[in-house]
């Protein structure tokens, strides 16, 4: 009887086995790659092309302007993203967010069939607003 019980090694109890774990990881990585792009929502925009370095990576997410092809003003900050807003109002809700975070990268998403000088009123009432830069969002060219 004695020599019976060596055969029953046990495992001590301070060792998991993870494989579930990662198996879980992966699954969640997997879902939320696939939801990231859906997170992105806005105006719908079309982008000029434009051969252009990316900019560096925001650990914050941006704040964006969009400017449809009718010339209307649209902003990604509250709960009606998809309401036409004025430029005072623009200007008024980007300085009270810049006051929070004056680091906060800002964008313009500007359609290709509005004239420039629009898009630059946009971009110098940011500025005036107290955004240090202002970037412009566009296409690479296929």
């Amino acid at each position: 009887m004695a020599g019976s019980s060596r055969g029953n090694k046990r495992r001590p109890m301070s060792e998991i086995n993870v494989v579930p774990y990662i198996d879980v990881m992966l699954v969640l990585l997997i879902i939320f790659m696939v939801t990231a792009p859906m997170l992105m929502q806005g105006v719908k925009v079309d982008l000029p092309e434009a051969n252009a370095e990316p900019v560096e990576n925001q650990d914050s997410e941006p704040l964006i302007i969009s400017v449809d092809k009718a010339g209307q003003l649209f902003l990604n900050v509250g709960s009606q993203e998809e309401q036409v807003l004025s430029l005072a109002t623009i200007k008024d809700r980007v300085a009270a967010v810049m006051r929070r975070s004056p680091e906060k990268p800002v964008l313009v998403w500007g359609d290709r069939a509005v004239p420039y000088g629009e898009v630059v009123t946009v971009m110098v009432a940011l500025q005036e607003a107290g955004a240090p830069s202002v970037g412009l969002v566009t296409e690479n060219p296929r």
